[in-house]
């Protein structure tokens, strides 16, 4: 599912101006499946599938498979358009130093957005 996200997320010259600053790692839980995802200077460096036993990342996204499905549908419903939304439905869980995630927010938004399209770009190559 996040097969292509650094080459996405790489390849968005906005994207990457946008997080110049960002310099840190974060996990992605989808469900079971824990994706270490280290981004340096706005760009991904390595994303490392799971499972950790002391992983070290500076905050977490929690959510169920079907939460972020639903948020990287091609036209998500009212409630499922971006993270904060999900964690005001309590579908997400936001773990750990939120200041890194939050000082960048919309970067973090368009890596999120980024994973959806190329969630997408998956399915549709599937079928």
């Amino acid at each position: 599912m996040l097969d292509q996200l650094a080459e996405r997320v790489n390849a968005d010259a906005n994207l990457v101006r946008r997080g110049r600053h960002v310099d840190t790692t974060f996990m992605l839980a989808i469900d079971d499946a824990y994706h270490l995802i280290r981004v340096t200077e706005g760009r991904i460096v390595s994303i490392r599938p799971g499972p950790f036993i002391t992983p070290n990342y500076s905050f977490a996204l929690r959510a169920s498979r079907d939460a972020w499905e639903k948020l990287w549908s091609p036209k998500p419903i009212p409630g499922f358009t971006d993270i904060i939304a999900l964690v005001k439905k309590k579908l997400l869980r936001i773990e750990g130093d939120l200041h890194p995630l939050m000082s960048n927010l919309l970067y973090f938004k368009g890596v999120i957005a980024a994973a959806g399209t190329a969630a997408a770009a998956a399915g549709k190559a599937a079928t």
